[in-house]
């Protein structure tokens, strides 16, 4: 009987024929299923193995397209094939880490287990969170081997979630996170991330399972392609990328943002995307904004400035705010108002002239069943109030007419507004009429007296009531 061949020969000879004839993937899961561990992790095994795994993976990759070409789309003949490829090599995979495990059991093969699943993770990791979600390019039979062969991996590494398995059991152990990304890097360059549309959901994807304290060693990896998605022209990928910047701002020091200027960086990205006008980028923006000014203000204290970056997007937010006439854009920048309000404290008095105009217009006009616009416009006022009460003593009468305008409008509206909503709206007008009563010194109370006694409608009145019962 001839003596069988050393498992490094045979899984190299296999892996140069995998472009040849496709049929192999089959032999190897039969292989892999069959092999003596002893025999498949022998001396030479881990480098054959991580080779294997690379030659596996290319077999399995999406095929690459333009970088400017159209999405692709679902039923595409391409991606059909692709997909197949990733569940069959999904299932070698599988069968690899079944292997792995059972080694595990004898104690002499511990090192070299430990050397294979170093070699070959960022290749099946890859695999796995490609075809994870639903896409174009997955089918039904790939999730559900991708869903399996992540948790096998997981498994395999000893480790509990997938965040312990890319950033390391222990804080001194490193990770597979640089493995992924040593993977991922060279399809996130300037004119290659788009070749492979599953690229940037898989860095992005990855990327939010690693948080403080260990993303800061990595941010020169996830930084630069970050920013580079979140400056494309199609909304998808901006709003995309500025989730990953927002992520990298939370979870990596003030002081290690501020270094080489990466937070100056970062700003003026945001900033540029504020003269858009889809509501889904700027949501994301402004709040990724709110969480980044703080970490600007603090490294501009050494260098002192007339404005700040928040009172300069603040000021660009109040002029695109004023002529806006999109609800979906309304929603966006009232509910997000309040917390700038209160990031700038009594410093908001520099932009009372424009807020005025913009609440003003706000509380005139409903936005529909759930009032998202007007809500957010009555906090910002009162918080407006409570920082900037000094400033308030002359806006009474624009103010109190405006509120107690809305108020009538919101009573005898006939629309579908749900009635929690217009209770919610009555009450936050009415806490407004209190505290610009409270810093005008009463003057709010004498106004009210003969609204109260010439209204007839028993639910204004009743807002007036508690206005001039509030000592």
């Amino acid at each position: 009987m001839e003596p069988q061949p050393p498992a490094e020969q045979v899984l190299r000879q296999l892996g140069r024929l995998l472009s040849q004839r496709p049929g192999v993937v089959t032999e190897l899961g039969a292989l892999l299923e069959a092999a003596e561990p002893r025999w498949l992790l022998g001396a030479g095994s881990p480098a054959a193995l991580g080779e294997l795994a690379a030659a596996l993976s290319a077999f399995a990759a999406l095929p690459e397209r333009e970088q400017d070409a159209a999405e692709l789309r679902d039923g595409d003949g391409a991606y059909a094939a692709a997909a197949e490829r990733a569940a069959d090599v999904g299932r070698v995979f599988l069968r690899l880490l079944a292997k792995l495990e059972a080694a595990k059991a004898e104690e002499s093969l511990g090192p070299a287990v430990e050397s294979v699943l170093r070699r070959v993770m960022g290749h099946i990791y890859v695999l796995a969170v490609t075809h994870l979600a639903e896409g174009a390019w997955s089918s039904a039979g790939s999730r559900a081997v991708a869903a399996e062969l992540l948790a096998a991996l997981v498994r395999a590494a000893g480790c509990g979630t997938v965040a312990e398995l890319l950033r390391g059991r222990k804080e001194e152990e490193e990770g597979g996170f640089a493995a992924v990304m040593a993977l991922l890097r060279p399809q996130l360059g300037k004119d290659t991330w788009k070749r492979n549309p599953a690229t940037k959901h898989v860095f992005s994807w990855t990327l939010l399972h690693i948080t403080r304290p260990w993303l800061s060693q990595h941010l020169e990896r996830v930084l630069p392609a970050s920013l580079l998605i979140s400056d494309d022209y199609r909304e998808e990928n901006k709003v995309l990328g500025v989730h990953c910047l927002h992520h990298i701002v939370l979870n990596v020091p003030g002081a290690d943002l501020c270094q080489f200027n990466r937070a100056q960086v970062v700003y003026h990205a945001l900033y540029n995307h504020l003269y858009s006008r889809e509501a889904p980028l700027i949501q994301a923006v402004l709040l990724c904004l709110l969480d980044l000014l703080p970490v600007l203000e603090r490294a501009q204290r050494q260098q002192p400035r007339p404005t700040s970056p928040c009172d300069e997007v603040l000021q660009l937010v109040l002029t695109h705010m004023e002529p806006e006439h999109r609800l979906a854009l309304r929603r966006v920048y009232a509910k997000t108002l309040p917390a700038f309000v209160q990031r700038l404290g009594i410093l908001i008095a520099r932009h009372l002239k424009r807020l005025e105009r913009v609440i003003l217009g706000y509380l005139e006009l409903s936005d529909g069943p759930e009032e998202e616009a007007r809500l957010g416009i009555l906090e910002t006022l009162q918080c407006t109030i409570e920082h900037a009460w000094p400033r308030m003593p002359c806006r009474i009468p624009v103010l109190l007419k405006a509120l107690l305008k809305m108020i009538w409008d919101v009573h005898t509206d006939q629309g579908s507004t749900p009635e929690p909503v217009r209770a919610a709206l009555l009450q936050r007008a009415t806490e407004c009429l209190i505290l610009l009563d409270r810093c005008s010194e009463g003057q709010v109370k004498i106004l009210l007296e003969g609204v109260y006694s010439c209204c007839e409608e028993n639910r204004v009145r009743e807002c007036i009531r508690r206005v001039q019962e509030n000592t």
